[in-house]
């Protein structure tokens, strides 16, 4: 083997990983299934009342979710109102569905009704779950 074929070998290789990286990195949507995500990331807090009117567009695109990396679940829904660390490295991230107490004053716990989005130890969503404020 020439060392132009080892160069080319080697350069096809590096072109070969740089484009399966770039392929992973895509734009947020403004549509993830059903759910139009532009209106979600919208209501902070779900305090003006639009995530409760989202809630069957969600719940259409609950499997969708399942898998995606906790870093594009930021991308795509916004910042969650509350992250939680869990056991085991896994962590929380809680959106609010309706006004609560937590629209007034953050720093007062909500009972609000919220989902929860559980996310493994390696960074992907495992467990979408509905419950009345926090886990």
């Amino acid at each position: 083997m020439s060392n132009e074929q080892v160069i080319t070998g080697k350069s096809g290789l590096v072109l070969l990983l740089l484009i399966v990286s770039l392929a992973g990195c895509y734009s947020t949507p403004d549509q993830f299934a059903k759910l139009d995500v532009a209106k979600w990331r919208s209501d902070r807090g779900g305090c003006n009342g639009v995530r409760a009117t989202l809630l069957n567009d969600l719940d259409a695109s609950r499997q969708e979710f399942k898998g995606v990396h906790v870093n594009d679940l930021g991308g795509i829904l916004g910042r969650p109102d509350v992250n939680m660390i869990a056991d085991r490295n896994q962590k929380f991230y809680i959106y609010f569905l309706e006004k609560g107490i937590h629209c007034d004053d953050p720093k007062k716990k909500s009972q609000a009704r919220s989902v929860a989005f559980r996310i493994g130890a390696i960074g992907l969503v495992t467990e979408i779950t509905y419950q009345n404020g926090t886990p």
